[in-house]
């Protein structure tokens, strides 16, 4: 993966991992890094502002997938689905949502009941209703790249980062 000339900083928390992306090709490569390690009935939710780079993280996740075709932030129609081969992924965008009822009144929390992989921007507008995450990645805008911190809250969460901080060194 490319990420910059400086060295790639993992914090000594085993929980979480924190990698500076000078630009969009580090971050699709970032994205498309994790897709191996991602397991059924997992949810990634994806933090930051406007144009951190959520959907670009998605994008090369989906396309290390195997997915071939446009990849377009959901935030009209709420959630996009992806199915590669006999994976489902969700791709959930809930900037638009005003209250947090509003998750539950159209439906949405269906989708976290199953095998898929759900994967959630804007995650804070929906609150309490959205179920507990497996990762949670953070973009910031910082210099002239992104940084990105991904951390694990389930054993699940922490299974995927322990195998892809070690695909990586």
């Amino acid at each position: 993966m490319h990420v910059s000339d400086e060295p790639s900083q993992f914090s000594r928390d085993d929980n979480a991992s924190t990698l500076f992306l000078p630009d969009e090709a580090a971050t699709l490569a970032y994205g498309a890094s994790l897709a191996p390690f991602l397991t059924p009935g997992m949810q990634v939710r994806l933090e930051g502002d406007l144009g951190a780079g959520k959907t670009t993280v998605v994008r090369g996740l989906l396309r290390a997938l195997g997915y071939e075709n446009k990849v377009k932030s959901p935030t009209y129609t709420l959630v996009e689905l992806y199915v590669i081969s006999q994976l489902h992924l969700y791709h959930f965008d809930f900037y638009r949502l005003n209250e947090p009822e509003e998750y539950l009144d159209a439906g949405l929390d269906e989708y976290f009941q199953g095998t898929a992989i759900c994967l959630v921007e804007w995650p804070d507008k929906a609150g309490a209703y959205l179920p507990s995450a497996d990762l949670r990645l953070e973009l910031s805008l910082e210099r002239n790249g992104r940084l990105a911190r991904l951390s694990a809250f389930s054993e699940k969460g922490r299974q995927c980062l322990t195998r892809w901080k070690s695909s990586a060194v």
